[in-house]
């Protein structure tokens, strides 16, 4: 199997770019600053050591530094940041410790509700929503090149996609707080996946990987459902050797 060379993750201490989408002057501002700057810290668009200088993230987002000041300490509770004094803050190495514990908190709740989803009765809007998710990521997978590789535009979508796919089986089971307390400590195990995905053939294992989930848990295979997600979440931290060697700068642990 060809695999790219590692990404070329820069750490910076140059300004934050202003942010891509315009703040909802209609919602408060911290959430959003907050929602930005981790979206860009889990793509590795901010790489671990980027320094965020709280007056220039302030400048970039037209705001006072109170509501930055906010986001990076929510941040920080989630480990992908380190606050220092004289207001400098840096995007934080990938902990392989928290990535693990993340991994066994999402296995257990997901081996119980692909059980769960595959043990009761057919839910044809679960089914819908599944084979939705599956669509676009086939979709997707035409972007790749003659060695299975996608922009990196792609694979975002690509990701989002996977996240609608797993959100829909928690959702199905009236789960949603389950699925944002996941979503909170997978800060750390996201970037490792960020990684790990542009390998050649990496994103039409996870399209089969969910396929199989989706199967399972149509024919009313409790079992299968099981085998399938275990196998589609044990991936990532079985190359944790490999992604230390090859990042050594951003991984840690």
């Amino acid at each position: 199997m060809r695999t790219v060379p590692a990404l070329a993750l820069t750490a910076s201490s140059a300004p934050v770019a202003a942010p891509k989408l315009a703040l909802d002057r209609s919602r408060h501002a911290a959430p959003q600053v907050f929602e930005q700057l981790r979206a860009r810290i889990v793509s590795m668009e901010l790489a671990p050591g980027t320094v965020l200088v709280r007056s220039e993230l302030a400048e970039a987002f037209g705001l006072s530094q109170t509501p930055i000041r906010d986001a990076l300490m929510k941040l920080g509770e989630e480990g992908l940041v380190q606050i220092f004094a004289q207001h400098a803050t840096v995007v934080s190495r990938i902990d392989l410790g928290a990535a693990r514990q993340a991994h066994v908190l999402r296995l257990a709740l997901e081996l119980e509700i692909v059980e769960r989803l595959a043990g009761g009765e057919a839910d044809a809007a679960l089914e819908a929503r599944l084979a939705g998710a599956l669509a676009q990521q086939r979709a997707l997978l035409q972007h790749q090149d003659a060695h299975g590789l996608m922009p990196d535009a792609v694979y975002a979508e690509f990701i989002e996609a996977d996240r609608s796919f797993h959100q829909a089986m928690y959702a199905a089971l009236d789960l949603d707080a389950l699925w944002t307390l996941v979503r909170r400590q997978s800060g750390h195990i996201d970037r490792l996946r960020r990684l790990h995905l542009p390998e050649a053939g990496k994103a039409a294992s996870v399209l089969r990987q969910h396929e199989a989930v989706a199967e399972a848990i149509a024919r009313r295979d409790p079992a299968a459902a099981r085998a399938a997600l275990r196998d589609h979440l044990s991936g990532t931290l079985g190359r944790i050797d490999e992604m230390r060697r090859l990042y050594p700068e951003s991984v840690t642990g």
